[in-house]
């Protein structure tokens, strides 16, 4: 949580991410209801915005990231990956090579490969490049 709120930043009003897509809070885009998050949405307060990105991990980025990379060894693996998924999506994890790394236990490989995921719309943001530093850190 406090990766991901680390890095996502907290909004209390909805806007626009870099790839275009509604946003609030700690880069959540889904209220725990299954709404989608719209412009035109109310704004939140930090206390609620924590507690729907807990709930969305809980939900949907824990129970994933166990599916998908089984046999982690350590919470800190764990929790980059989650970060990963959580801001790239559970389906670039599934089918990226970084993934592949992991259940290898090819730590190295698998910190290079998800340094590669530092684009919004095809361009590199500098912090995309902080937060894969971050992630590879926790998988060594």
């Amino acid at each position: 949580v406090k990766l991901i709120a680390r890095f996502e930043g907290f909004r209390s009003r909805p806007y626009r991410c870099p790839a275009g897509v509604p946003t609030i809070g700690f880069g959540v885009t889904v209220y725990p209801n299954g709404k989608r998050v719209t412009l035109q949405d109310d704004a939140i307060s930090e206390v609620a915005a924590y507690e729907d990105l807990k709930h969305l991990l809980k939900k949907e980025f824990v129970p994933a990231v166990n599916r998908l990379c089984p046999d982690l060894d350590k919470d800190e693996r764990a929790a980059a990956l989650i970060s990963f998924a959580y801001n790239v999506g559970v389906g670039a994890l599934e089918s990226s090579t970084l993934r592949k790394r992991v259940n290898a236990k090819d730590w190295l490989g698998a910190a290079e490969q998800i340094k590669r995921w530092d684009k919004a719309g095809g361009v590199v943001l500098k912090g995309l490049v902080r937060r894969r530093a971050a992630e590879a850190e926790l998988l060594l």
